[in-house]
């Protein structure tokens, strides 16, 4: 069964006593999640072996590394592997962020890598994919993000599959105050669906949550996760402010 998901992306924000603040803050509304819900926090490297402190003891909240290498060890200065996450317990990775596809030159074959190690080291990633402006404006964002799904998923077996989280985020809405409508977020889950039903069949595309990213806010996080196929959301921004994020928690529910 498909779970509800929200997520929250930090990204390179925070320091570290604003950090535990925050999560002390949100934690310590005490929102009760049932099976199915959860709650993820994507934090800064250094911050995982904190945030992983702070969630333990509250049900359905859990931690994510932002990244990591796509090779087990090695001379890689700089670099997290899957792991070295794996020996925090860190249950979660996003994968594929489109920050990291642009200023990081991550290709769809990278990512397949990661995917693979991450997998193998008992990860869930949380893959993401998703259109620029240019792309969105053609018209071509269906083939666009179904590429993106096949080269980098599609070698997985039907119970790898199980274990992975999608987050679509059209790149034009990141960080821009632009939202995809709700309608236009419900159009691709169902397209990203039934391509993943191609590959895997109906039962499998149909229990893998599908994640929105971009400008998700508190405001608008109830409509957009009313939608049949879209099963919460990967959120940037509204997830450092405490108010907004529990607004987006509790939509989930």
């Amino acid at each position: 069964m498909r779970k509800k998901i929200a997520a929250a992306n930090w990204k390179m924000n925070l320091r570290f006593e604003q950090g535990v603040q925050l999560l002390d803050n949100l934690l310590g509304r005490n929102i009760q999640l049932e099976d199915g819900q959860l709650v993820v926090f994507a934090v800064p490297f250094p911050y995982l072996i904190m945030a992983m402190e702070k969630t333990k003891g509250h049900k359905n909240y859990f931690v994510a590394a932002q990244n990591c290498h796509n090779k087990q060890s090695g001379a890689y200065t700089g670099e997290v592997s899957a792991e070295m996450l794996q020996s925090l317990g860190v249950p979660f990775v996003v994968l594929g962020h489109s920050e990291r596809r642009e200023y990081n030159g991550e290709t769809n074959a990278l990512l397949a890598e990661k995917i693979n190690e991450a997998l193998s080291k008992g990860l869930q990633p949380i893959f993401c994919c998703g259109e620029p402006l240019q792309i969105r404006e053609e018209g071509s964002q269906n083939s666009y993000v179904e590429k993106q799904l096949q080269d980098s998923l599609f070698h997985l077996s039907e119970e790898q599959l199980k274990h992975v989280v999608i987050a679509y985020e059209p790149i034009w809405a990141i960080g821009t105050g632009k939202t995809a409508t709700s309608e236009q977020a419900q159009e691709m889950h169902l397209h990203l669906r039934n391509v993943l039903a191609g590959k895997f069949g109906e039962a499998a595309a149909d229990d893998v949550s599908i994640l929105y990213g971009g400008s998700v806010k508190g405001s608008n996080a109830k409509e957009l996760f009313s939608k049949p196929d879209v099963d919460g959301g990967l959120v940037g921004g509204a997830s450092l402010v405490a108010d907004d994020f529990t607004l987006i928690i509790e939509a989930i529910k």
